[in-house]
């Protein structure tokens, strides 16, 4: 973004594209406001199919239906729809917003334009179809690909394949899948690697795994963070520990930089099997050598000590979170929050209540459901919180039904 900037300041020109990819970047680094601010600063000549597609896909990317709908109206206009891209980012709205049967009725629409499917349309359609958990409809535009549209079959469409198969434990079909998609994806493709591992393990196919993790290392010179992130993954998926740690403790050997994904994701398995004297060497490994986020971690390991009944730890875990926050960076997910307010119902322990409520206070996750939990335990423990509807007010909180209910029983007048 700096380099077009400059570019733009020394009146080099850009192209037609290049300025699609700037307000593609505006929009990921400053935000949809400033990507729809640098588009109407453009001239007409310059608010063109690019442009007009590129904001189509920032608000598709952070769901903005009505702005998304009302947009692809205007390009429609402009006849700047006549190619498949602009559909293909409404499917992918729709997906993003677990609708996935608003996708087939669009590729109607293309085809009734005549707009040409791309091999994404088509993958997206049968990615909404396995949502929908229509498997002949998955096979039927599988079919079609091959009979009408053979040169947008590649890679790709037999893993969306596999995929279907794998949810649906047909692992018979999901391996001819598999072995079509190793057929079609030629040996320098990473990416399709990465599928294999991952499917393959999606059917306890332990052998084929380091089958195709073998052969991944023997076609590159160097095996690259992202690619031991999947392996490990699948490990952790097959609940095969001692190759997970002889996979990480190699990885950690050889990396040339140390990345928190990898030390998450065996954290995660180790405590999945309960070794957490092994979860927590790695995240004292991770604290040396790593710059962070270790959120994620800290997350994991609040879950587990909540499963333990262990809430002193788990709250010094959050005491930890929340001390390296800056400029509301994380905040623990509606789940664990929940969690924790359930212990404290359940030993009707006011104090940690008020304890994690300062917590909560000081990462701005105060919500009425908060509050009402909050009350919930002063009431198990028999206690009035004489302060609470002033303390809900300074909150600036609105006001629920269930609030107002559970202030009336544990907060008298």
């Amino acid at each position: 973004m700096q380099i077009m900037e400059w570019m733009e300041k020394r009146g080099i020109n850009l192209s037609f594209g290049d300025y699609g990819v700037r307000l593609d970047l505006i929009a990921k680094v400053q935000g949809v406001t400033a990507a729809e601010n640098y588009f109407g600063s453009l001239s007409p000549s310059m608010q063109n199919q690019s442009t007009y597609g590129a904001l189509l896909n920032c608000y598709c990317v952070e769901k903005m239906t009505d702005k998304a709908l009302s947009l692809f109206e205007k390009m429609d206009q402009f006849n700047f729809t006549s190619k498949s891209l602009a559909f293909n980012n409404l499917m992918s709205l729709y997906m993003r917003l677990g609708q996935p049967e608003k996708v087939a009725p669009l590729v109607q629409e293309m085809k009734s334009r005549k707009v040409p499917l791309c091999t994404f349309t088509y993958n997206i359609l049968m990615n909404s179809y396995s949502c929908l958990g229509d498997i002949e409809e998955v096979e039927r535009v599988f079919e079609e690909i091959k009979q009408e549209n053979a040169k947008e079959c590649d890679w790709t469409t037999y893993s969306n394949l596999a995929v279907t198969y794998v949810k649906a434990g047909l692992r018979d079909k999901a391996e001819l899948a598999l072995k079509k998609l190793e057929e079609e994806m030629g040996p320098r493709n990473r990416e399709a690697y990465h599928y294999l591992i991952s499917l393959h393990s999606g059917i306890s196919n332990l052998h084929e795994v380091y089958r195709i993790w073998n052969s991944l290392k023997s076609h590159f010179s160097i095996t690259t963070n992202s690619s031991y992130l999947v392996m490990l993954q699948s490990l952790g998926k097959l609940n095969d520990i001692d190759d997970l740690k002889k996979c990480y403790k190699e990885w950690e050997s050889c990396c040339s930089s140390y990345d928190m994904r990898l030390a998450n994701s065996v954290i995660g398995a180790y405590l999945r099997h309960d070794l957490l004297h092994d979860a927590e060497e790695v995240f004292r490994h991770a604290l040396k050598r790593s710059q962070g986020p270790f959120f994620l971690a800290w997350e994991m390991f609040m879950a587990f000590f909540l499963r333990n009944h262990q809430i002193n730890l788990a709250m010094k875990c959050m005491e930890a979170a929340a001390s390296r926050v800056k400029k509301n960076e994380w905040q623990p997910k509606y789940e664990m929050i929940n969690k924790f307010f359930e212990y404290f119902v359940e030993e009707r322990d006011v104090d940690g209540a008020e304890e994690f409520y300062k917590y909560l206070k000081k990462l701005n996750c105060l919500s009425s459901d908060v509050y009402s939990s909050l009350l919930r335990t002063y009431i198990a423990a028999n206690r009035t919180a004489e302060d609470m509807l002033l303390r809900i007010k300074e909150d600036g909180i609105e006001m629920s039904c269930e609030l107002e209910e559970l202030l009336k029983r544990g907060c008298p007048e």
